[in-house]
């Protein structure tokens, strides 16, 4: 009988890129995900397709499963020979209730690790510009309980010894944020020492509030300042002035929605993340397998008679590839064919398959400068094949066809409708600055999940990787706002960073 186990990983506070290569290599390999209300997409994505997932996430002392339950669950889970994950917010062994559910799993006779994880204590005030120690200002910390019970005759914190420490950090401290500041006052806290909340820490949706203790409980509810938020006291929240590094990035806090297939965002999503974006995810597209791969079959079997191979897109390298493998071929057999690839994407796809790329346009990826390209070669009766989407522009074979050459246009993967609702995107219209588009594809099938209903698109720019999706998306009777000068997804970021910065 397979022996279960389970890993109680901390996930980090917000950030996906902050989980522990540790604990993502322990989420990859887990049977069944048991989740917090803090974990994200982000982080969930990179399970296994076939994992369970369970939900047992608590918001604002809301709980989906008592812990009792979720203890249960667990035992259960690993009893019957699963790997398990549980993932929590920040660290599970900082106020996260993992050393209750290790002492269960032990009592129970499981098998548990305890993957540590980025605290939001210290992550937090980090991304907020506050460092919890300088030598400067102060050598001591302290991290409290925010949530303890402020009706209750007598505290369990010493308020005389916390209010002396340099620096304390109060974890879940919003809703109990008078009854702390009056207790850190009446335990000889100076009433001007600087303080800060900072909310949705770590995130694009990260904000920050300071003070002092004299006036941070009125601001506070004067901006309806609301959970989750922690609240930082000393002398370092000074720095935070010219340390605040997050918040200043050129995207923070805008809203941008990628419409690439599902699994094809990854880069994009790294990309914009790293300018501070709130990425939002609403693939329009699903890529497929051809109707038939006949068309494609036969060149692949016929491959010595090409003189040339021109891939257009990633998608038609992974298809036209794959299926080779599945004849039983393999790129020995392209020995006699040069290669060209459409763009930087498209190439770095090829040569991950251990193959050179012979030919790729110098400046601009499109179909145009492909054959621009071809113009000082003598393509006169040369073969060429095109594995591609089964609808694409012709402007390469009818090119090609006019320097002389034979081209063979092969349908190697086709775009189809990803079946999202557009309530799901109107849902979330308030957090939504920016829509992307990376092909004319992405854009139509928008448009049919839409409705053509555009009310949503009036106060958003739209952004478009290049001048054929931009002709595209203005076909449609949208206006672009934002093409980059290079037709490239950092490209893209770039030319997004700029225009909000402006």
């Amino acid at each position: 009988m397979k022996v279960g186990k389970v890993y109680i990983i901390g996930a980090g506070p917000g950030d996906p890129g902050l989980i522990t290569i540790r604990g993502m290599e322990c989420l990859k390999g887990s049977d069944v995900i048991v989740y917090d209300y803090l974990v994200g997409r982000d982080i969930l994505g990179h399970a296994r397709k076939d994992a369970r997932m369970i939900y047992v996430g608590k918001k604002g002392g809301n709980h989906s499963v008592s812990q009792d339950n979720l203890n249960r669950i667990l035992v259960e889970e690993a009893s019957e020979g699963n790997i398990v994950a549980r993932l929590k917010g920040g660290d599970p062994f900082i106020f996260g209730r993992g050393g209750e559910e290790a002492l269960v799993l032990s009592e129970a006779n499981i098998p548990f690790e305890i993957i540590p994880g980025v605290t939001s204590a210290i992550a937090v005030p980090a991304y907020g510009g506050i460092p919890l120690t300088h030598r400067n200002y102060t050598s001591t910390v302290a991290f409290v309980t925010g949530h303890e019970d402020p009706t209750k005759d007598e505290s369990n914190i010493d308020w005389k010894s916390i209010s002396a420490i340099g620096t304390v950090v109060f974890l879940m401290g919003v809703k109990n944020l008078g009854h702390i500041v009056k207790n850190l006052i009446g335990g000889g806290k100076d009433p001007d020492t600087p303080a800060a909340l900072i909310r949705w820490g770590t995130t694009p949706d990260q904000e920050t509030l300071t003070g002092t203790l004299r006036d941070i409980v009125g601001t506070a509810r004067e901006r309806n300042f609301s959970p989750p938020a922690m609240f930082v006291v000393g002398n370092v929240v000074n720095l935070r002035e010219k340390l605040n590094w997050f918040e200043k990035r050129p995207l923070f806090g805008r809203g941008v929605v990628i419409t690439r297939p599902e699994g094809q965002s990854g880069e994009f999503a790294e990309l914009l993340r790293g300018k501070g974006a709130r990425v939002i995810y609403f693939p329009t597209i699903r890529i497929t397998p051809p109707a038939n791969f006949s068309g494609l079959d036969r060149a692949i079997e016929n491959i010595e008679k090409y003189h040339w191979i021109i891939f257009t897109s990633a998608n038609g390298v992974r298809f036209f590839f794959d299926r080779q493998t599945e004849l039983g071929r393999d790129i020995r057999d392209l020995k006699g064919a040069g290669i060209c690839a459409i763009g930087p994407a498209t190439a770095g796809a090829i040569e991950k398959r251990g193959i050179r790329v012979d030919i790729m346009p110098g400046e601009e990826y499109v179909s145009e400068a492909v054959v621009d390209a071809f113009e000082a070669l003598n393509m006169k009766d040369k073969k060429v094949l095109l594995p591609r989407a089964e609808v694409a522009r012709d402007v390469i074979p009818q090119g090609l066809s006019k320097l002389g050459a034979g081209v063979d246009v092969v349908a190697a993967y086709r775009t189809v409708n990803s079946g999202r609702k557009k309530s799901e995107l109107i849902e979330m219209a308030h957090k939504v600055d920016i829509i992307t588009f990376t092909s004319p594809s992405t854009a139509a099938n928008f448009m049919d999940i839409m409705e053509s209903d555009v009310g949503l698109l009036r106060n958003v720019r739209i952004a478009c990787i290049g001048p054929v999706t931009a002709a595209a998306v203005e076909k449609l009777g949208l206006k672009v706002d934002i093409v980059p000068e290079s037709y490239t997804l950092s490209g893209l970021t770039e030319a997004l960073a700029m225009q909000i910065k402006n």
